[in-house]
Formats: structure tokens, C-alpha cells, sequence
């Protein structure tokens, strides 16, 4: 991922150096493991841990030439070992022992951080959202004024949504943090068993259970759609906070500085700009899915085909979405919020969104509901005609409305048990 969208606690798990420290860590375990079998003598073992993990751009000096990755960081990571200690580092191991393990720990650290994001904008979501338990709006369905809600409810269903996010990535980062030390085509027959048990036990990874010579790479496939729905779920709540933005709705507003400027042309604009960015995100990630899902199916024990792809997919997906995450926190957190705006637009349409209050009103005086219904929906059409309020518009059809009925506040009952869900998000 660019820069630009990339925070540096996470964008530092993929970076070339840290892959390569990575996979020192990894060699030198299964060292460790190979030297409690009786494999590695001790001296040998005290040489291999005085070898340090190589840098990035030696390994690429010996990639130029041998075309092959893990064997140039073998070179490189072997040269710092003295003696002949280093022809015990990979013994009995095939590539992907090494990388998809190295793999499954990184891929675990970065979603614990996603996580943490997440968390960080559920509490900001479930704070706002009881501050503004009883900031009543309008809401809309179809982009249609519709009846009063409150601003709070609105924020906590998508405090929910995280939440529910959170869970789905929890679970796919529990399927990913995976790894294998069973050599080639996964048999086990060049490498004890205990090898792999030893090392994931310290990277605190799962094992494959049966493996190939590779990870499965559904898991991989379900972290990155987990990774696009929470992607989603925070586009879904920019674009609220987009269509919010609107001139002629104005509700809320995006934190600015002091020295904000919106347009290069026109110093009036303030854009949603923060809003957009993390809804074009979403797009990213959920193309990104998809190319996970296309690595799955592999020619027979292993292909190289999703390796390239993997390259550019994983990382970028956890590096944006935790920018995205930990963006939007701070979008909820200092976003503006205008209650007289609320009110005006809750005005706008001259009591249109209160019919529904009338409708059942003249059932319970006895009238048909179809009869009710045209009744008012004739009176509703006038007043978007012609401007009058829906409560003069229903008199000259000889129904009498008090200002009781045409209130917000009558929409706005039974709502204990709503807040009392929201509390469980506070604890």
C-alpha cells in the first residue's frame, strides 16, 4: 500500500527487513527444536544463534543472480554464521515451511492491530451514540424523509456493525495464524513432527492439519473477505456521514483545522473529503477478496501461482483497512453535529413524516384501513403541493389533528430496551 494510507505500526510488518527477521526467527527455531532431537550438536546451535537476520538489500544482491528468494536469504542469513554450523539452518525444511510459518505470525500481528482499531472505533461509535441518545432527526429510507429517529440510534446500529466485524476477523484470524514444518509435500518425511510442533508453539500458531507443502489458502482467502466486509461496514457509516454533509441537509460535519482549505477554486467548499477516501477504500479491498478467493485452488500439493498475488493483496489489504479503521475512529470522534439543523429538517415537509401517527389514529377510530389510508395519503399529496401543513390539509377532509399528534417525541417511545443494547457495547 502507498504511503499515503499506510500507518506505520502495521505497514512495519511488511516491510522486506522485517520478513527477513521473521524468517531468522523461524530458521533459528526449528534449529532449536532439530537440537533437543539430537539432530544439532549444541555447539553448532550456539554458532547459529550468533547469526543475524540479513539485510534486505544483501538478499536482493544474491536474488539477481539465483532466482529464487528463500535460497538468497539463506545465502545472506548464513554468511553471519561462523564455521560450519550454517549447513544445519533449513535441514530437513522445503520454502513454504519457512514462509507460510513466517506468514501465519505476521498475518496474526497485523490483524491483532486491525482488532485493536476496530475496538478503538466501536467505543467512539457507542460513546457518540449515547450522547446523542435523544438528538432527534429524521430518518430517511430511499433518500425519502420517513419518520423521526434520534442521531444516537443511527450511530449505534453501525457501532453493531463493527462489532460485528471484529468477530468475523477475530475468527479468520484464529483460521490464518496457521503454520507447517513438514517438508517436501508435506509428509513429514525428512523432518520430525516435533520440529513443527516446537516452533509454532512459540510463534503462537495453529498447525496445518494436513498439510501439502503449503498453508491452504482458503484461510487466506477468508481473512481478506473479512478484512473487505469490515472494509464495507466502515463505508457503509462514511457514507452516511456523506449524504449528512450535503448543503441542503447539513447535519454534521467532518473535523477540520484551523487552516483547512476545500477547493482550490471555491474557499466556500467544505468537501466530505475524509468520508470519500474511506469509502474508495472499501472498493480496494473488496477487489482484493476476490484475488484471494482466485489463490485457493492450487495445481495438486502446491503451485506458485498465488504467490505473486499475495505479494501485493495481503499487505495492502491489512495495511488500508487499518488505516481505514483507525481513520474513521477519529472521524466519529471529532465529527461535528448540528441539532438545529435536525430540527429544521425534521420541520421540512410540514408534518408530512407524522401521517403514519394519523393513519393509525383513524383505525383505532374505527375506519377501514384502506379508506384511512387514501384518506391521508390524499391530504400527504396536497401538502407536497402545495406547502400547507399536512394538519390543514387533513382538516379540510374533516379530520381534526391536535399538535400532540403531530410530535416527534410521540415516535420516540419504547426505546429502554434499544438503550439498553447499546449499553452492552459500553459494559
Amino acid at each position: 500500500m502507498i504511503l499515503r494510507y499506510s500507518l506505520p505500526e502495521l505497514a512495519e510488518l511488511w516491510t522486506d527487513d522485517n520478513r527477513y527477521r521473521t524468517w531468522t526467527t523461524v530458521e533459528l527455531l526449528a534449529c532449536e527444536a532439530q537440537a533437543e532431537l539430537g539432530v544439532i550438536p549444541a555447539a553448532d546451535l550456539a554458532a547459529i544463534r550468533t547469526g543475524r537476520p540479513p539485510a534486505a538489500t544483501r538478499v536482493a544482491e544474491f536474488e539477481r543472480t539465483r532466482d529464487h528468494e528463500i535460497l538468497a536469504f539463506l545465502a545472506a542469513y548464513t554468511e553471519t554464521i561462523d564455521g560450519a554450523a550454517a549447513r544445519w539452518v533449513h535441514f530437513g525444511m522445503t520454502s513454504y515451511d519457512l514462509v507460510d510459518t513466517a506468514l501465519g505470525y505476521t498475518l496474526a500481528r497485523s490483524c491483532e492491530l486491525i482488532l485493536a482499531a476496530a475496538q478503538r472505533l466501536c467505543d467512539r461509535l457507542a460513546e457518540r451514540a449515547a450522547e446523542h441518545w435523544d438528538t432527534v432527526c429524521v430518518a430517511r429510507t430511499h433518500g425519502v424523509h420517513a419518520e423521526p429517529t434520534t442521531f444516537g440510534q443511527k450511530l449505534a446500529g453501525h457501532a453493531f456493525a463493527v462489532r460485528r466485524s471484529a468477530d468475523r476477523l477475530r475468527a479468520a484470524r484464529d483460521s490464518v495464524a496457521v503454520g507447517t514444518i513438514s517438508g517436501p509435500v508435506g509428509t513429514y518425511a525428512l523432518i520430525d513432527p516435533y520440529v513443527e510442533q516446537y516452533v509454532c508453539q512459540r510463534l503462537g500458531l495453529g498447525v496445518e492439519p494436513m498439510p501439502t507443502q503449503v498453508v491452504a489458502r482458503d484461510r487466506h482467502a477468508e481473512l481478506l473477505n473479512a478484512v473487505a466486509v469490515l472494509g464495507a461496514v466502515v463505508e457503509n457509516l462514511a457514507l452516511e456521514f456523506r449524504l449528512l454533509q450535503r448543503t441542503e441537509v447539513r447535519e454534521v460535519e467532518e473535523p477540520r483545522t484551523t487552516e483547512y482549505q476545500g477547493s482550490s477554486a471555491m474557499p466556500h467548499k467544505r468537501n466530505p473529503t475524509t468520508s470519500e477516501r474511506l469509502c474508495g477504500l472499501a472498493r480496494i479491498l473488496r477487489s482484493n477478496a476476490s484475488a484471494a478467493g482466485e489463490n485457493v485452488a492450487l495445481w495438486h500439493e502446491r503451485d506458485l501461482a498465488h504467490s505473486s498475488v499475495e505479494r501485493i493483496v495481503l499487505p495492502d489489504s491489512l495495511i488500508a483497512v487499518h488505516y481505514q479503521v483507525t481513520t474513521a475512529a477519529e472521524l466519529v470522534g471529532g465529527l461535528r453535529v448540528f441539532p438545529g439543523r435536525m430540527a429544521a429538517n425534521l420541520a421540512h415537509t410540514n408534518g408530512l413524516i407524522y401521517s403514519a401517527t394519523v393513519l393509525l389514529d383513524l383505525l383505532r377510530a374505527g375506519m377501514d384501513r384502506d379508506g384511512a389510508y387514501r384518506l391521508v395519503q390524499a391530504a400527504a399529496g396536497e401538502t407536497a403541493e402545495t406547502g400547507r401543513s399536512l394538519a390543514d390539509t387533513l382538516r379540510d377532509r374533516g379530520v381534526e389533528v391536535t399538535a400532540d399528534q403531530l410530535q416527534p417525541e410521540r415516535f420516540l417511545t419504547n426505546r429502554e430496551h434499544l438503550r439498553k443494547r447499546l449499553d452492552t457495547l459500553t459494559g
